[in-house]
């Protein structure tokens, strides 16, 4: 983990606009009619529906997806009593993984007050505006009182994540970490090192879940809490334990099962570890040096399944795996509470989701290959996106399930699919393609059935239904690297093109290449040759229909990708090019960007034919074109060179196809303001138009213009390239194309199939 250094952070907050944080309007505002209908006279409508219906202030305004994140600034993480202003930066960082985590809008509040009753009162004279309370860093034991008669008196949820962030976090691991060690959690012996707020309702989650009380010490400052000891508060009550034969850390931990530390560093010796029962489990919390380190702790007892709070060792207890989710479920119900049945369904949302396959997103950020359910992983990463989708819908299905929800939701695959939307994870375009492709699901080959990126995406195209894979290579090297990725290959189809058993194969397709190329100079041998590549078989299997659709491109060089395209599939007849295209979706919109892959220098009829090949793509995804010929000049400014070669296009095609929503020469920037375009030149076929279809004059710009979006918006969703006009589906991808990536071409390439196929 790199180091933070005091003047690296100081920038980051100052730098730009401060703080990490802003309110961004959803409406629009630009006309003198929108801020009529945003303020007065228009806002006074819903005010009076409110004061009808209480409850349509969920409809009507953002209290649905509102979260306060409330503090007195008296225990501010690693800090302490620094005051409620001195805390308002780590308000403002909870807003902000609230809403990069869960899309929960924030309001960070900051009261300057310790007494409990006023801090009450405080937060329960604002509480209209917000859909739910996230308190955050006061101290114990008052933050016990404050959260409980919060929740009492106030109709919304209310949760303090320092006592159960970690408490949901931690459980979940507890849970897995035990199934790892084959023990239960009834049996096991457990030592809490810490008493304050996290740690007592740890330990109460730990019981709720099946611990028992008298398996559980708990130690304090001065040692192990017992029952005989004056003046203690009620939460230590709970857990003062009958025994009088153990005073110390170090005698507590002989014997012991599992370790929660929640106190101070270094306090936990390697001669304490290696003095736990077999298979210890120790979560060592404290930040941000731990009870004792990682390594320190696997030297002195291999077996010890380990968590700590940090994120560079493995099974991090990070508390935004639960509260961003666990309010999204909360809000999207309207609920009155997040109560304990709510709290323990995150529980097992959370501990479930660490036993199923590791998407692709979350082994390229953490820089492995196959993370996978055991000791150095039963706690899902922060950066799995599945957790939006799973915890959240397990937490909303419990509010309604206890009756603490005001709204129904009653088809979960549909609520789930919403949230990928609303995080960014999934478009319209992208679910409508999934969708189509499972109704028809088609045979595709994978061109680099070696690649662990191309047996990763068909493995997931095979279990989300889009298509039957077949992997061309090594069967014995493909089902070594797919049992090194804990991958299933149950179901997908192994071809070694290379192998005897093949051979007739070859010899087939050979003489079918060689009779279709025959006067290009092809001979059989030739052929025959080429039947040992993978591109040419792969190919030759949709050309003869023994597969629907073929994907390529990992380390395939695109030169040689098109030659085979071209001797094998060929070019549509009505055209005499091929080209490929990207969609991008973005917060704008969706856009079509032609060609970013075959043509480099196009001429006008090349051009021409782009154009066309582009406008049947856009119409295959149910879109109309509203199409843009880019170049660095408008209308006539330059009469020269590659604006006279797209005028000319932009003429015929006008001519040749009058009702195509088609006009340029233009620049990009002409091409996305309407109002600018439509000002400047009133006569455009174009006008009133918002174009979202572009075709530039070269490989070159389309290619960059691609490119330069994906970088400077990574939240914009990028499906391509896609193929365009060539007789059968050959879709092709890219080397640093993600598995994603190849799963959305498989779609598309899948609906080709299907559509050719009806066509026939």
């Amino acid at each position: 983990m790199a180091k933070i250094t005091k003047e690296d952070a100081l920038l980051y907050h100052e730098s730009g606009r401060p703080g990490k944080i802003e309110v961004m309007p959803t409406k629009p505002y630009r006309t003198q009619t929108d801020l009529s209908l945003a303020y007065s006279p228009g806002v006074a409508f819903p005010c009076l529906e409110i004061q009808d219906n209480p409850d349509t202030v969920y409809k009507y305004t953002d209290k649905g997806n509102l979260v306060a994140v409330i503090s007195n600034g008296t225990a501010v993480l690693g800090l302490g009593d620094i005051g409620a202003m001195s805390g308002k930066p780590v308000m403002e960082g909870k807003g902000l993984l609230f809403k990069i985590y869960g899309g929960v809008d924030v309001f960070d509040i900051e009261i300057d007050e310790k007494d409990p009753e006023k801090f009450c009162e405080a937060v329960e004279r604002i509480a209209p505006t917000f859909g739910g309370i996230n308190l955050e860093d006061i101290k114990a034991p008052e933050c016990f009182y404050i959260e409980e008669r919060l929740k009492k008196s106030l109709d919304i949820p209310v949760m303090h994540d320092d006592q159960h962030g970690t408490a949901i976090i931690s459980a979940a691991g507890l849970l897995n970490a035990l199934e790892v060690a084959g023990k239960k959690i009834e049996d096991v012996k457990i030592v809490v090192s810490g008493a304050g707020a996290a740690a007592i309702m740890c330990t109460r989650l730990y019981v709720s879940l099946g611990a028992r009380l008298e398996n559980i010490l708990m130690i304090d400052s001065k040692g192990v809490i017992t029952s005989d000891r004056e003046r203690l508060t009620e939460q230590k009550k709970m857990f003062a334990t009958d025994r009088r034969d153990v005073h110390t850390l170090e005698e507590a931990m002989v014997g012991a099962d599992v370790f929660l530390g929640l106190s101070k560093g270094n306090i936990l010796s390697q001669e304490m570890i290696r003095s736990m029962a077999n298979d210890p489990i120790v979560f060592a919390c404290a930040n941000p040096v731990p009870e004792i380190s990682y390594e320190d702790a696997m030297a002195a007892r291999p077996d010890v399944l380990m968590s700590t709070g940090r994120s560079d060792y493995p099974n991090q207890i990070n508390n935004v795996i639960g509260f961003p989710y666990i309010f999204r479920g909360a809000l999207d119900v309207n609920a009155k509470a997040i109560n304990e049945e709510m709290k323990i369904a995150a529980v097992h949302a959370i501990a479930d989701l660490a036993k199923q396959p590791v998407p692709d997103v979350v082994n390229k950020v953490y820089n492995v290959n196959n993370l996978s359910f055991g000791r150095n992983y039963f706690i899902p990463k922060p950066v799995d996106p599945r957790l939006i989708t799973e915890v959240s819908a397990a937490v909303a299905k419990a509010a309604m399930d206890s009756g603490v929800a005001r709204k129904e939701i009653k088809d979960w695959d549909e609520y789930k699919r919403e949230l990928r939307l609303k995080m960014g994870q999934e478009t319209s375009v992208t679910q409508n393609l999934y969708e189509t492709a499972k109704k028809h699901p088609q045979r595709v080959v994978f061109a680099e059935g070696l690649h662990p990126t191309m047996i990763k995406a068909a493995v997931q195209a095979k279990e989300e239904g889009l298509c039957y894979p077949i992997l061309l290579g090594n069967t014995e090297m493909i089902q070594k690297k797919a049992q090194e990725l804990d991958l299933n290959l149950d179901g997908i189809e192994i071809v070694n093109l290379r192998h005897d058993d093949q051979r007739e194969s070859r010899e087939r397709y050979a003489q079918i290449l060689a009779d279709k190329r025959c006067r290009e100079g092809y001979t059989f041998e030739e052929a025959n040759d080429k039947m040992f590549e993978r591109n040419y078989f792969g190919m030759m299997m949709v050309e003869t229909g023994d597969a629907d659709a073929f994907i390529t491109g990992v380390y395939t060089k695109y030169s040689n990708t098109f030659k085979a395209a071209n001797e094998i599939i060929g070019i549509r007849p009505e055209y005499k090019h091929f080209a490929t295209m990207h969609i991008l979706n973005s917060k704008r919109g969706t856009y079509y960007i032609a060609d970013t892959l075959v043509n480099s220098e196009p001429t006008k009829d090349c051009i021409k034919d782009i154009a066309r090949l582009t406008a049947n793509t856009v119409r295959f995804f149910n879109d109309e074109p509203r199409m843009a010929m880019i170049t660095y000049s408008n209308f006539g400014v330059d009469k020269g060179g590659t604006p006279k070669m797209i005028s000319d296009a932009v003429r015929e095609l006008q001519e040749e196809y009058p009702t195509l929503k088609i006009d340029g020469e233009m620049s990009v920037d002409m091409a996305l303001n309407h109002e600018l375009r439509d000002e400047k030149y009133p006569f455009l076929r174009l006008k009133g138009e918002h174009v979202n279809t572009m075709v530039f004059p070269c490989l070159s710009a389309a290619n960059s213009a691609y490119k330069l979006i994906q970088a400077f918006s990574p939240e914009t969703e990028v499906i391509g390239p896609l193929q365009m006009g060539l007789n059968k589906p050959i879709h092709f991808t890219d080397f640093n194309s993600s598995v994603r990536d190849i799963v959305n071409i498989t779609a598309v390439a899948v609906i080709d199939a299907y559509v050719m196929k009806l066509k026939k």
